[in-house]
């Protein structure tokens, strides 16, 4: 369960150096089809709408919310 939530928080902090740099293609590559918490969504689309990427935007915005 450590290695598991160890790989999340990674994962999760790459995407924010992603968003901010605009790297598209490597969003892609991070994003998983796996739901996503409501607040680590709102927090990268806030971050992603500070860059007014509308494509990186969008991307976040597909992300499922987890229930």
């Amino acid at each position: 369960m450590t290695d598991r939530n160890e790989h999340s928080i990674a994962n999760f902090a790459a995407l924010k150096t992603a968003i901010v740099n605009g790297e598209e293609e490597l969003i892609k590559e991070l994003l998983s089809t796996k739901p996503m918490q409501e607040l680590e969504k709102s927090y990268l689309l806030d971050l992603a709408k500070l860059n007014d990427n509308r494509v990186i935007i969008e991307l976040i915005m597909n992300i499922p919310e987890q229930k």
